[in-house]
């Protein structure tokens, strides 16, 4: 007993003028949008939109923002220019270049000369930080960052060198292990004041 499917033919309604026009369905649109603009500006009750500056999003502690390379207790990095960090770079945006250690007291032989890192070629994956074997460079939460010209997103020693010393809720992305501390749901958070308040 052998079974043949049945087939069903759907043919399409024919579309009437002002279909095939989309008058109706763009005045849907507009209607949409209407109701959204109208309910935003007289019953401002939740919006997706965020009031920045004023007001900052709340983000998870595990944010990739600007980097830090970390130094010792005497101000020098503790890169030791090992290349790690340019080699598992994918957007290839680290460049290197190593000098040798005036001083006899130190345990590594060399320090980067030069150590920069390209922020607008960069794609704040962490490869960097997980492939740095002395944890000289980490992620911190500082995600806003401006530039006017190609040359000054490119940092060097001077501006990644820790200058100050590092609080919790400034260092972002860092090989971790653990519970996260805390869990953003949705909506999203936001903070009045921010760090203008």
């Amino acid at each position: 007993m052998s079974s043949t499917p049945e087939v069903i033919v759907c043919d399409p309604k024919p579309m009437g003028l002002l279909q095939r026009l989309y008058v109706i369905e763009v005045l849907k649109g507009l209607g949409v949008t209407l109701r959204h603009f109208l309910g935003n500006v007289f019953r401002r009750t939740y919006t997706v939109t965020v009031e920045w500056p004023e007001v900052k999003r709340e983000y998870s502690e595990r944010l990739r923002g600007r980097h830090i390379l970390v130094a010792r207790e005497d101000g020098s990095p503790r890169c030791v220019a090992c290349y790690m960090c340019e080699e598992a770079c994918p957007a290839d945006c680290i460049y290197i270049e190593a000098e040798e250690r005036d001083s006899d007291s130190v345990e590594f032989e060399k320090r980067p000369k030069v150590f920069e890192i390209d922020l607008l070629r960069c794609v704040y994956c962490g490869f960097c930080v997980d492939a740095c074997p002395k944890e000289a460079i980490i992620m911190s939460r500082v995600h806003e960052m401006t530039f006017t010209t190609r040359d000054e997103s490119v940092a060097g020693l001077d501006v990644l060198l820790q200058k100050k010393p590092l609080r919790k809720e400034d260092m972002g992305y860092r090989p971790y292990y653990g519970k996260p501390h805390s869990h953003i749901e949705l909506p999203i958070p936001v903070k009045p004041g921010g760090l203008l308040g």
